[in-house]
């Protein structure tokens, strides 16, 4: 669990936009379909900032990305997450649209944010914002008045994640022959994972994974494991609703300990 500076004070709220990379934050990693069309859209929430003012906010975070939150196609765009966002680690990998018109350096231009991190001690429904992010809420010019309000209302809303490329998986370190745990990322679709389940090699049966933590989810079977394995990944949306993908033999005979694995698969597809 990570614990936050917050830098000038404590702040609700979740943005998108982005110069450093050259391309067009909007269309980066989410979609203008939301994930609940029937709900009330926008819904009150507060915003604050933690780590360098034009930074990712966090160096990994709660919930494992590690340093990929500063690169395409995050590209700092992300935040933490009150209880309510985080949800024990269930909300990592999910998008949500933000926007302020409170202050008067807030632009009210839409920005999206991916949940990263979790933000011990904040409100229920809270955005704990990378700097960067907190700072593409505002006008032209004005990201560091903006920063320095520390604490601004927002608006947000639910909506279907992106990415642009295949889900990602990253082997954990601690990983063996008996034991395996990877970390999920840039899942589509409403971004967060609330099953895993893994079939190992000449095989029929899945056998579920747990949350480790975060996106990283473990498998200690205590017996010799037979790769290639097969991944079987469920998403649940706001409204209840499920979708079920499978990444065939997507983890190799002859894995290793803190390899990267890009599948070929990924939800709405």
């Amino acid at each position: 669990m990570k614990v936050h500076t917050f830098n000038v004070v404590v702040l609700y709220c979740m943005l998108l936009i982005c110069t450093c990379y050259g391309f067009n934050p909007k269309l980066s990693f989410y979609n203008s379909s939301k994930v609940d069309a029937n709900a009330e859209q926008w819904q009150p929430a507060s915003a604050t900032w933690y780590g360098p003012p034009d930074g990712a906010g966090t160096d990994g975070g709660a919930c494992g990305y590690g340093s990929s939150v500063g690169n395409p196609p995050l590209s700092k765009l992300v935040s933490a997450g009150g209880p309510n966002i985080f949800n024990n680690g269930e909300g990592c990998g999910a998008c949500y649209e933000v926007k302020c018109t409170e202050n008067e350096a807030c632009s009210g231009e839409t920005v999206t944010v991916m949940i990263s991190d979790q933000c011990p001690g904040c409100p229920a429904i809270h955005f704990d914002l990378s700097g960067f992010a907190f700072g593409s809420l505002a006008k032209p010019g004005q990201q560091d008045n903006l920063r320095n309000a520390g604490r601004i209302n927002l608006q947000y809303q639910r909506v279907s994640c992106s990415f642009g490329q295949p889900i990602v998986f990253t082997i954990d370190n601690g990983a063996n022959q008996y034991y395996f745990a990877t970390e999920i990322e840039y899942e589509n679709g409403d971004g967060n994972l609330v099953d895993v389940k893994l079939k190992q090699a000449n095989k029929d049966s899945w056998i579920p994974m747990k949350r480790l933590w975060g996106a990283r989810w473990v498998l200690n079977l205590g017996s010799l494991m037979q790769p290639p394995f097969s991944l079987e990944l469920t998403e649940t949306s706001a409204t209840g609703s499920s979708k079920t993908i499978e990444a065939n033999n997507v983890i190799p005979d002859g894995w290793q300990p803190g390899q990267v694995i890009r599948s070929a698969i990924n939800f709405n597809n």
